[in-house]
């Protein structure tokens, strides 16, 4: 039977970040993902993911986002290729805005000064596309970044393809090792990652109780005023309004502006990546960009589906949910769990991915405390 010290199953953004950090360490790792990339499948799919430095969800992740900043400027400059696309970010909701006030707090922490438009009225003047309320809050981040998800899978992945098998792959524990089963062989590792994105409770059960997955809509649109959106003149941006909380891209590619809703979808299984997104599910977004966006909105010319794996409250060190999990197995450390990423992971994948290389070469070394396990009662 073939080994490998190292076994990663699931190959997305995190995976694979994993695989090009242990490969780089000289460790014997393999890699699996049914997935090749390009697929319109798997968490990490498609051609963009937003960078932000600061961010609303927790001032902790300020730290991660300058550490996965290095790696992505490590990564292009191994790769030769670009990955990270500067782009201002602009954050923005009615006046009180929660969104606003905790990015400004992780840019405070920082020490680092916020300049640029602070209400609706600057940022209608500053960025002619959008027309929002004058008294809306509003801010600018300069640090942020579109993440080319793509290419950094196939950077990651390069010099690494005879690591990579190709196949669905299921998990056994046994006492002398992790038996790794696919439909053509076995293989015997001496300790596995588990970063299956959607998929990841089939592999561990034990996880189901604490994840939600969600089918989320993505649309891109053909912008009123192109001049207005285009890259170098638009910023990503993030609206918390009415309707719920919308993101979306300047028109980089040349296929329009892409914008979806980040509050959560339907939940559904794994698999559930049929149908196409319909008119219905982008009727926010498209709503949104209409009101808020005009320069951006029009006619939608191209649709897609994300699922997010979400992350259920923690009940011992309590949380709010939509928290990684990036963690040994109590009852089996020689399982590592690096998933969910509850739909804004994808941005600290080289931190991750360094994070998951130092556990998986040091067994003493512990997880931070806010992505543990033991943060659920019946992992505690």
């Amino acid at each position: 039977m073939k080994t490998c010290d190292i076994a990663i199953i699931g190959l997305g953004l995190m995976g694979s970040a994993a695989l090009h950090e242990l490969a780089r360490r000289g460790a014997d790792v393999l890699g699996f993902d049914p997935l090749a990339i390009g697929a319109a499948r798997g968490s990490s799919h498609g051609s963009c993911r937003i960078f932000r430095r600061f961010n609303f969800e927790s001032e902790a992740y300020t730290a991660l986002s300058d550490r996965a900043f290095a790696g992505w400027r490590a990564l292009e400059s191994a790769s030769g290729q670009t990955v990270l696309m500067p782009s201002p970010i602009l954050e923005a909701g009615p006046p009180g805005c929660e969104l606003v006030a905790k990015s400004r707090a992780a840019a405070a922490a920082a020490k680092s000064r916020i300049m640029g438009p602070r209400n609706g009225r600057e940022a209608n003047a500053a960025f002619p596309a959008f027309n929002l309320p004058e008294d809306w809050d509003v801010v600018v981040n300069d640090s942020g970044g579109i993440l080319l998800a793509e290419r950094a899978l196939r950077a990651f992945r390069a010099g690494a393809e005879d690591r990579v098998i190709l196949e669905t792959a299921q998990i056994a524990p046994t006492p002398s090792g992790i038996r790794i089963t696919t439909t053509r062989e076995e293989i015997m590792a001496a300790q596995v990652i588990v970063s299956a994105g959607p998929w990841v409770a089939d592999l561990v059960p034990s996880l189901r109780p604490h994840l939600m997955v969600t089918r989320q809509a993505v649309g891109w649109f053909a912008p009123a005023r192109p001049e207005t959106t285009a890259y170098g003149e638009f910023p990503i941006f993030i609206l918390d309004g009415a309707r719920g909380m919308v993101y979306g891209f300047p028109d980089f590619e040349g296929r329009g502006v892409k914008a979806a809703q980040h509050d959560h979808g339907p939940v559904v299984g794994a698999d559930q990546w049929e149908p196409p997104a319909s008119d219905l599910e982008l009727d926010i977004p498209s709503a949104t960009l209409a009101e808020l966006v005009p320069g951006a909105a029009g006619a939608v010319i191209d649709r897609d589906i994300c699922l997010y794996t979400n992350t259920a409250k923690a009940d011992v060190i309590v949380d709010d949910g939509n928290e990684f999990i990036i963690d040994r197995l109590p009852a089996d450390p020689r399982i590592i769990v690096a998933s969910p990423c509850s739909g804004h992971g994808a941005k600290f994948a080289t931190a991750i991915g360094a994070m998951l290389a130092d556990m998986a070469l040091d067994p003493k070394l512990k997880a931070i405390d806010a992505f543990r396990l033991d943060r659920f009662s019946n992992f505690a």
